[in-house]
């Protein structure tokens, strides 16, 4: 293995490294509701934060809009959400969930809180919450 001499680039593969790891550990609990990592950000944020306009839900999770435009239709499919004409922009829709959605993402969400918490259990609180400060530095950039 290259030993790294310049500590940010290190940083970088060890976080790389690390949140591959999480996100491993993290995604058996949504598997288990045959959920993909998207369907289950799709659920969560529109449980969260309520009916909006999918360009405003890719924003929230950070994906593509190709992706996305899969991911909403097969979810549209399932029953798990509707997707409307957006009534003030004609050009956008709304996405929201339907009540199947709402009970797939109660029924999943708290095995993946439990998952995330035992995955973060190799920190202690102080170590989590140092680590919240940290990085939030990047949040700027």
């Amino acid at each position: 293995m290259t030993e790294f001499k310049n500590s940010a680039v290190k940083a970088m593969v060890v976080m790389r490294k690390a949140f591959r790891t999480i996100d491993a550990k993290v995604s058996e609990s949504y598997k288990e509701d045959d959920l993909t990592p998207t369907q289950f950000g799709v659920l969560d944020v529109l449980y969260a934060k309520g009916a909006m306009k999918i360009g405003e839900l890719i924003d929230s999770m950070l994906a593509t809009s190709g992706n996305m435009t899969v991911v909403i239709k097969n979810m549209e499919k399932k029953g798990w959400i509707t997707r409307v004409t957006c009534p003030t922009d004609k050009r956008s829709y709304v996405v929201d969930l339907t009540e199947n959605g709402r009970a797939a993402i109660k029924h999943a969400l708290p095995a993946h809180i439990a998952k995330v918490e035992e995955t973060f259990s190799v920190l202690t609180e102080e170590e989590q919450e140092q680590l919240i400060q940290l990085l939030k530095k990047f949040k700027n950039l």
